[in-house]
C-alpha cells in the first residue's frame, strides 16, 4: 500500500517565447519525494546523466549554515519536469499577459524508483542534499521549473545555469571585512586577515606606511604586491605567529589597530633595509614576490612573537634584518642554500616547498 497523492504548490506561470517556466516555493525536505538526480556516468561508451557526485564537504558546510539562526538561500533550485506535472491556472486576471497565477500539481508516488520520479534536479543538488540532511523540520526554498523534452534539454539547461563565471577570489576577500552573518568556514577564517589587509593598503603613504597603495586588489589595481601574498602572510601570523596575541580565539575577533601597528613597524624596517628592492614589481624583486612576503612574514613571527606592538622599537629590528643582507639575492645573484640547492635570484617560486626553503635560509641567518 503506497501513499500516492498530488503535491499542490502555489505558482506563477511565466511565458518565455513559446515556452513556460514556473516559479514557486517548496519545502526543501520534500524535494526528494519527487526529484531524481541525473548523475553523470557511462553506459559502456555512451555518456549518460549530467550531474557530478554529491560533494560531502560542500554539503556539510551548507548544512551547518542552514542549522544556524536566520539562514537564507536566495538562489532558486531548478527542476526539469516531465509531462506528468501540470499547471492549473486561476481565473484571476493579471496586470501583464505573460504571467498567470495558479497551482503546480506534482504527482507523488513513493513506490516508484528514483529514476522514474517526475522531476530531475537541474541545479541545486548540493543545497537540496544539505536541506535533506539538516536538523531542521522544514526549510522552504525558491524554485523554478520547466517541462523538459528529454535529457538533452535538461543537459542544455544544466550547462547554461552552471556556465556563470565565479567571482574573483580577490573581490570576495575585499567584500569580507564588511560582511555580516554566517560565512563558510574558509571565508570566515579569512575575514579578519582581509580586514587587516585593507587597513594596510589604505593606510597613509605620506607617513611612510610600507603597504599603503602597494597591494593590488580588484578595486585597487595599481598596486604591485599581490593581495593573496599579503593575505597568506597575515593569516599565517594570525593563527600561529606574532599576531596571534591580538586575536580572540573564541569569537574570531581581534585588536585590528594593534595588528596593523605591529605589521607596519616590522615591514617599515624591511623597507628601510631594502629600499630599492621594496619599490620593484615581483618579476624584478623576490622581496615583493609571494615567496619573499611570506618568508619574511615567518621572520617577523620569529623576531617579534609575544612582543606587543608598542614594544617593537626596543627590539632593534633594523639590526636583525641588516644581518640578512649578505645572504639575500632579492634582485640579482644567487641564493646560497647549500647542499646543491643554490638558486638564481629569480629561481624562487611561490610554492610551499620554495617558501619553506627560503624561510629556513632566512631564519638560519637572522639569529
Amino acid at each position: 500500500m503506497t501513499d500516492r497523492h498530488d503535491l499542490r504548490l502555489p505558482a506563477l506561470q511565466i511565458k518565455q517565447g513559446e515556452q513556460y517556466i514556473y516559479a514557486f516555493g517548496v519545502d526543501g525536505k520534500r524535494v526528494h519525494d519527487f526529484t531524481a538526480v541525473s548523475r553523470v556516468h557511462r553506459d559502456e561508451k555512451k555518456l549518460a546523466g549530467y550531474q557530478r557526485p554529491e560533494v560531502r564537504t560542500h554539503i556539510r558546510a551548507i548544512r551547518r549554515y542552514l542549522e544556524s539562526d536566520n539562514a537564507m538561500l536566495p538562489n532558486a533550485i531548478v527542476f526539469a519536469f516531465d509531462d506528468r506535472v501540470r499547471f492549473e491556472a486561476h481565473t484571476t486576471s493579471m496586470a501583464v499577459d505573460y504571467v498567470r497565477t495558479g497551482e503546480l500539481v506534482i504527482p507523488i508516488d513513493p513506490s516508484l524508483p528514483e529514476s522514474e520520479r517526475p522531476a530531475w534536479l537541474v541545479d541545486g543538488q548540493q543545497r537540496s542534499a544539505a536541506i535533506r540532511d539538516a536538523e531542521v523540520d522544514q526549510f522552504a526554498v525558491a524554485a523554478v521549473g520547466f517541462i523538459a523534452r528529454g535529457e538533452a534539454e535538461q543537459r542544455s539547461q544544466f550547462i547554461l545555469v552552471n556556465n556563470t563565471k565565479p567571482l574573483p577570489k580577490g573581490l570576495i576577500h575585499e567584500l569580507l571585512p564588511d560582511t555580516k552573518g554566517h560565512l563558510p568556514t574558509a571565508y570566515a577564517r579569512k575575514q579578519l586577515p582581509a580586514d587587516v589587509l585593507s587597513r594596510l593598503n589604505f593606510g597613509t603613504a605620506l607617513i611612510g606606511e610600507p603597504f599603503a597603495g602597494r597591494i593590488a586588489t580588484p578595486t585597487a589595481p595599481d598596486g604591485y604586491i599581490k593581495d593573496n601574498s599579503v593575505l597568506k602572510m597575515i593569516e599565517n601570523s594570525l593563527y600561529d605567529g606574532a599576531l596571534y596575541q591580538y586575536r580572540n580565539p573564541v569569537d574570531g575577533t581581534g585588536d585590528i589597530e594593534a595588528m596593523v601597528l605591529h605589521l607596519n613597524l616590522f615591514w617599515t624596517a624591511v623597507q628601510h633595509v631594502w629600499p630599492g628592492e621594496w619599490e620593484l614589481q615581483p618579476r624584478k624583486s623576490r622581496l615583493t614576490h609571494g615567496a619573499g612576503i611570506q618568508a619574511l612574514g615567518f621572520v617577523m613571527d620569529h623576531l617579534t612573537e609575544g612582543v606587543q606592538a608598542n614594544d617593537l622599537p626596543s627590539l632593534d629590528l633594523l639590526a636583525s634584518l641588516r644581518r640578512l643582507r649578505p645572504h639575500c639575492a632579492w634582485t640579482s645573484g644567487t641564493w646560497g642554500f647549500g647542499d646543491e640547492q643554490d638558486r638564481r635570484w629569480n629561481g624562487i617560486q611561490n610554492t610551499p616547498s620554495d617558501i619553506r626553503l627560503l624561510t629556513k635560509h632566512l631564519l638560519k641567518h637572522v639569529n
